[in-house]
């Protein structure tokens, strides 16, 4: 059975933030078939775990309302180890996160808007 998270090797929690080291197994559903000569880790599915996350070690369980300025430098490729940071601004309602690991300075960075629609 394939599974759709990667082993969460340590995780710190301070304040409204946490950073998560993550060994991004390569039989993760979500590299089969992207791409199948060059697998990488699509954007939506980094997006997927800063969202499990934030709930799972943060409480948050706020509705999904947008993004803001993502963006995804660098690829994170099947039996990578990187690092997750997420911190949450509560005055803002939105989760900021990075990728990084110690191969490549940042793979993904962005905003995630949560809450009640105005």
């Amino acid at each position: 059975m394939m599974k759709r998270k990667p082993q969460v090797l340590s995780h710190v929690i301070e304040n409204h933030s946490v950073t998560l080291a993550l060994k991004v197994d390569r039989d993760i559903q979500d590299f089969e078939g992207h791409f199948p000569t060059f697998p990488l880790l699509p954007g939506v599915t980094q997006i997927d775990w800063v969202l499990y996350y934030a709930e799972y070690y943060l409480n948050l369980s706020l509705p999904f309302i947008g993004m803001e300025v993502i963006k995804f430098q660098e690829p994170i490729l099947p039996e990578a180890i990187v690092n997750l940071q997420i911190n949450w601004d509560e005055t803002k309602g939105k989760l900021q996160f990075t990728y990084t690991s110690a191969q490549t300075t940042t793979h993904s960075t962005g905003k995630i808007k949560l809450g009640r629609k105005e």
